[in-house]
Formats: structure tokens, sequence, C-alpha cells
């Protein structure tokens, strides 16, 4: 259960476990990716209940964790929380242009990103374990 001491830990854990998973999503069905972008794009009723969740998750992230200015990890997750959040407003605002931004960057080299995705998402996870072990 998080708490003030450890809950930065825990947000990372679990950003790091979604990040192996997309990785591997993408590795195991090429093309995954580009898909759900494309399915994204065509439909508005998609797009506005992405945007709704991520920028619930964004300002859920951003709000509950700590800040701490002498913190690296903790000063890494609020902004990334403030990124998520502006992602989905981005989303509900500009959804088309923003997804169609967004499905060039990754169909340009889906492997890279998926290896990124793993890369980072076990970095995260290893960051977090030493989090979660300090007193």
């Amino acid at each position: 259960m998080g708490n003030e001491g450890n809950i930065t830990g825990w947000i990372t854990f679990f950003i790091g476990l979604y990040a192996v998973a997309a990785g591997v999503g993408e590795f195991r069905r090429p093309g995954f990716w580009a898909k759900m972008l494309q399915e994204f794009r065509d439909s508005m009723a998609l797009q506005f209940l992405t945007g709704i969740v991520t920028l619930a998750v964004g300002a859920t992230i951003y709000l509950v964790n700590p800040w701490n200015p002498g913190d690296l990890l903790s000063i890494l997750i609020s902004v990334l929380g403030a990124w998520i959040f502006i992602e989905g407003a981005l989303i509900l605002a500009v959804g088309d242009w923003f997804l169609n931004v967004a499905s060039k960057m990754m169909s340009a080299a889906n492997r890279l990103w998926a290896g990124v995705s793993i890369a980072v998402g076990l970095l995260a996870i290893f960051a977090a374990l030493v989090r979660l072990q300090m007193p």
C-alpha cells in the first residue's frame, strides 16, 4: 500500500510494468500500436474517451505524487504526470492532429519504439524497487 514515503516508488513501478507490457505487446504483434492509433484516429468517441482517461490519470499522478525538490525521481514522476495530463488535453482539443503526429512517429520505427519502451520500463522497475527497499 502506498503512503507519502513510498508513493513515488509505487507509481514508478506501475509505469514501468505498463511500459514493459506495451513493448512486449508490440514485439509480439508487430503493428499493434499503429493499428491502435489508426482506430483512435477513426473514432471520435475513442478520442474523447481516451482523452478523458489520459487527462484523469495524468492529473492523479501529478496530484498524488509528493513533490520533493531534492528527489530526482519525485520530480520526474511529477513532470510525467503533468505531461500525461497535457497529452489528454491535446487528445481532447486537437485529437486528430495529435494522433496523426503520434502515428507518424511510431510508424517510422515500431521495433525501435518497442525496445525503448521495454528498456525504459525495466529501468523504471529497477528504480522503483531500489526506492521501495529504502527505509
